[in-house]
């Protein structure tokens, strides 16, 4: 639909939905001068609390009008099942296994809650690890998350190092195999203090690799499982950026 719109002469795209929503338009809009602008919508919409643009809609619409067309990079996955861009994340290991196993009926009835529930479910074992390249050096580690943005979840934050404005991703990678360690990282999460925890390594990189076969999401959508290698396309999209955002 984005792609038609703008065969058809439109010279603004604008989406109302969630990180999904948005990752689907991003695909018939990468290389394009169109501008494409975001108001909230879906379950958790990273984008819309990462650009300050809040949770409600009439606010944020009228926060659009105040934006500026800005040209930034994407994230590009090719791997298993092809190429795809993202805007905001890649996640590997624990939080896309999370993805894949969200009930779409409780996940349209109780929003995040679902994400929650799926959660509790994969402490019953052991954190499946993977192995994950950054610069030529591989790193062990349960969970992986390569970000273009700061924000996490709708309003918790990893990547505080993250910005759209960037030519790169933060990468932040999880270790250890106990679910208990990950319930302790996750409250660092909620207390800001997530990257000062032992056992958790901050990186930044333009390229990564994934290198086992761990399940993988971009923008909150299961992408499919590893390897894959994940790339920063510079110049790709003209997103309507708040002029104080970054």
């Amino acid at each position: 639909m984005a792609r038609q719109a703008v065969a058809d002469g439109s010279d603004l795209i604008l989406v109302l939905g969630g990180d999904g929503t948005i990752n689907e338009t991003l695909q018939g809009l990468a290389h394009c001068a169109v501008p494409l602008g975001i108001l909230p919508g879906g379950t958790a919409n990273v984008l819309a609390m990462e650009l300050g643009l809040g949770s409600k809609l009439e606010l944020a619409a009228e926060r659009l009008g105040l934006c500026r067309p800005t040209c930034i990079a994407l994230g590009r996955i090719t791997g298993t099942v092809g190429a795809r861009y993202f805007l905001a994340m890649c996640g590997a290991g624990l939080d896309a296994a999370i993805v894949s196993e969200v009930h779409a009926g409780l996940k349209d009835a109780a929003g995040k809650l679902a994400y929650w529930v799926a959660g509790l479910q994969q402490f019953r074992g052991s954190i499946t690890g993977m192995q994950i390249g950054v610069d030529g050096k591989t790193f062990p580690c349960g969970f992986a998350l390569v970000s273009r943005v700061k924000n996490y979840g709708g309003d918790m934050e990893i990547a505080s190092g993250a910005c759209l404005l960037k030519d790169d991703f933060e990468v932040v990678l999880f270790e250890g195999s106990n679910p208990l360690r990950y319930a302790w990282y996750m409250l660092g999460v909620a207390s800001g203090h997530v990257q000062k925890m032992r056992g958790v390594r901050t990186l930044r990189a333009r390229d990564v690799a994934i290198q086992t076969a761990a399940p993988i999401h971009v923008d909150g959508e299961l992408y499919g499982y590893g390897p894959a290698l994940l790339e920063i396309v510079p110049g790709a999209l003209t997103l309507l950026l708040p002029p104080t955002y970054g």
